[in-house]
């Protein structure tokens, strides 16, 4: 059985860099450009962490190939699934989901056994140059 690669990150916000740099190192190993699963992971680890966590918390980010290409997860302890807002021009927050959806394949969220939830991205497989 192959084991999918994991990190557990304190929900903090200097762990939405630490997401980011370790999907990057982990498609990078797959031969995969790794440039929107940064951008994606950053999306999903920022939310995790600042809407789906309290102080103390652990946030999980996985990654795996899903039908050749990569998916990548973030999970946190809130059952709320998150939600795409339209914000005002002048709004300095609410545009990642938005981005993201225009990045990824796909994405959708799943429900964790005693709480909790999946939110995850399917890419498109890039190799990397």
């Amino acid at each position: 059985m192959v084991e999918t690669p994991t990190i557990v990150l304190k929900a903090i916000p200097e762990a939405i860099k630490e997401a980011r740099d370790w999907v990057g190192m982990v498609l990078g190993a797959w031969g995969l450009e790794s440039y929107t699963a940064r951008i994606v992971v950053s999306e999903m680890a920022t939310n995790a962490i600042m809407h789906g966590s309290e102080p103390g918390d652990l946030v999980v980010v996985r990654a795996y190939k899903r039908n050749g290409r990569p998916v990548v997860e973030a999970w946190d302890r809130s059952d709320d699934p998150p939600l795409i807002r339209v914000p005002g021009d002048l709004s300095e927050s609410g545009r990642g989901l938005l981005l993201m959806e225009q990045l990824v394949v796909r994405w959708g969220t799943r429900a964790l056994d005693g709480g909790g939830k999946v939110v995850w991205a399917e890419l498109e497989a890039e190799p990397s140059s």
